[in-house]
């Protein structure tokens, strides 16, 4: 039944369940009806044999049947016969010792085999010395057999076509929904996104209208943050190539009047667009499988007082006060240290960018049973609740404050999550102390240095 239809499946089901149903009744029904079709071919000759008894008169010193209710016997493809003890020969299907014991005054009622295959035989006594016996085959049974099979023929045959139409009618009920399922199916991969089924039909066939229809709801969704993403991503290239453009404009016109410091802009913002870019390739490189972790021993508590160094001397140039917590004197695990500080120094770029001068940012670290816990806090503006679920979304949080406060694209933040699984860790958003967000990573203590 490869690639045949539901329809034809269905129709060929319910096909062979009437058939099936069909001959099961007619091999019960069978033998009961070939049992009651003998009982009464049996007691109906049983009957003619003592109304013939009755009525045998006597002819010439001779007992006979009657002429006429012989005619009707015969009809009936019965014979009679009349027998004496001294009868030598009996009447064909019918034994010596029957005769006897019809003769000798007994009643006979016996299945004998005749020359012509079997035989009901009833016997009477109608007086000393002499009966009265009655022979007829008994097919005579078959009748009402016969009748039943063709009965039971026409039952399947009538069966067979209700079911085909039964099946049919069934099957394009129940393969409507599919077919739209299926339509909607090829709309989605043509890229049409307003797609919306029905929830109606079977419970099977709702299930699949239900996931088509969120399956519809998240590709748009998905693509809406893909376009918000990319639109994102492109102002924040276009920023620092602007700046670039026009200091080296000026620097080629002659209308830089300080070149050592157009020199230092120009250098900080190609620094900030290779980052972009390298964070692009980098979370590029996440979702096709194809980054590389390289594991080596590292001390995480040496590895976050670095960066904190860095950062301090960052903060230092914009007001902002950096702080390392380090809950141990070290922390050495095998690790890729390379990745664990691009998560620190996406983290610390995103608070960072959203602190406040004079207010604090905070780098801390910890352990926790088979856990290492990095964490970077902010006093910035915070997030809700709703924030915290989407942080990690690339474009979702610049496209919700855009124009309301600082932020970058997402990229950071997003890179980050990614880079936490792939370690087999995770990572989380949250409410910090100190007002602002906090981002916090858990990372597996695989093994110790």
């Amino acid at each position: 039944m490869k690639n045949t239809s539901i329809v034809a499946r269905v129709v060929l089901v319910s096909a062979i369940v009437a058939a099936v149903a069909v001959v099961v009744a007619g091999l019960v029904a069978l033998p009961l009806v070939r049992a009651s079709a003998e009982s009464t071919a049996r007691a109906e000759l049983a009957g003619l044999s003592n109304l013939v008894a009755v009525a045998v008169i006597n002819q010439g010193g001779q007992a006979i049947v009657p002429p006429g209710l012989y005619e009707q016997l015969q009809d009936r493809n019965i014979d009679a016969y009349v027998v004496t003890g001294a009868t030598s020969v009996p009447p064909d299907g019918v034994t010596v010792s029957e005769v006897a014991e019809v003769t000798s005054g007994q009643s006979v009622s016996s299945v004998g085999q005749g020359s012509s295959g079997n035989v009901y035989v009833e016997g009477r006594p109608i007086g000393v010395g002499r009966g009265v016996l009655l022979v007829q085959p008994t097919s005579i049974s078959g009748g009402p057999v016969a009748a039943l099979l063709l009965r039971i023929s026409l039952a399947l045959l009538a069966g067979l076509i209700i079911a085909v139409v039964v099946g049919v009618v069934a099957a394009r009920r129940i393969t409507r929904p599919l077919r739209r399922v299926a339509e909607a199916a090829e709309r989605l991969g043509a890229g049409d996104r307003d797609v919306s089924l029905p929830v109606d039909g079977p419970a099977e066939v709702v299930g699949i209208a239900e996931a088509i229809n969120v399956l519809a709801r998240e590709l748009s969704a998905s693509e809406s943050r893909q376009r918000e993403f990319l639109l994102s991503v492109s102002h924040e290239l276009r920023t620092p190539l602007t700046a670039i453009r026009g200091y080296a404009e000026a620097l080629a016109d002659g209308v830089a009047t300080d070149a050592a410091r157009t020199g230092v802009v120009i250098g900080e913002e190609s620094a900030r667009l290779d980052r972009l870019v390298t964070d692009l390739l980098d979370l590029a490189r996440l979702r096709a499988d194809t980054f590389r972790v390289t594991s080596a021993p590292v001390d995480l508590v040496h590895l976050i007082q670095e960066a904190g160094h860095v950062w301090a001397d960052r903060g230092a140039r914009v007001g902002v006060i950096v702080h390392v917590e380090v809950g141990v004197r070290a922390l050495p695990v095998v690790t890729d240290g390379v990745r664990i500080r691009q998560i620190v120094d996406n983290l610390a770029e995103n608070s960072m960018r959203v602190t406040p001068a004079g207010k604090s940012m905070v780098l801390a670290i910890r352990a926790e049973p088979g856990w290492v816990v990095v964490e970077v806090r902010d006093a910035g503006p915070g997030l809700t609740a709703q924030d915290c679920v989407d942080a990690f979304e690339p474009g979702v949080l610049h496209e919700r404050y855009r124009g309301i406060r600082a932020g970058g694209s997402g990229l950071g933040l997003a890179l980050v999550a990614r880079l936490a699984e792939l370690l087999g860790g995770q990572a989380s958003a949250g409410i910090a102390p100190e007002g602002g967000a906090r981002f916090t990573v858990r990372l597996p203590m695989s093994s110790s240095a």
